[in-house]
């Protein structure tokens, strides 16, 4: 597939378009309330999550990219990019759960649904290209770190 530098910007636009709302979400109190929550002894410094979560939303605009150049030949093409829409939503929802609305609790609850979401996606793209959906592993497992990490401050600050 031949390919097209227009689509490409605009596949890795809306993923950290995505991240930049949840960031802008997270403004409010991440100097404020997160550093007086208690935290578990594995949490990440506050430096490390910038780069972590650019570097997955760059994996998944290239991921949708891969999924756009086959987009003729998939028959449920609109429920495909219903799933990834909702998977990001999700995402921008726990950052809205978690900081702007400072509760870890329905966090925890919503972050449930967000690693179905992205496991659902992940298979998906798979079955359309094989490298669309192995781009979702490292989301998928920081989800997985990131749920446990929500439960251990929602255990911490209960």
């Amino acid at each position: 597939m031949k390919f097209n530098p227009i689509a490409f910007v605009i596949s890795l636009a809306i993923p950290l378009g995505a991240g930049a709302l949840g960031s802008i979400l997270t403004l409010s109190s991440v100097k404020t309330w997160y550093p007086s929550l208690a935290k578990p002894s594995f949490n990440p410094p506050d430096s490390l999550f910038p780069p972590v979560w650019t570097c997955i939303f760059i994996l998944m605009g290239i991921s949708s990219y891969l999924v756009w150049q086959k987009r003729a030949q998939i028959v449920h093409f609109p429920r495909t990019i219903a799933v990834y829409a909702i998977q990001l939503l999700l995402n921008i929802m726990w950052s809205f759960l978690f900081f702007y609305a400072k509760s870890p609790g329905a966090a925890l609850f919503e972050i449930a649904f967000l690693l179905m979401a992205i496991l659902v996606n992940a298979v998906m793209f798979y079955k359309i290209d094989k490298t669309a959906g192995l781009l979702f592993i490292p989301y998928f497992l920081w989800v997985c770190f990131a749920s446990v990490l929500t439960y251990s401050i929602f255990s911490l600050n209960g």
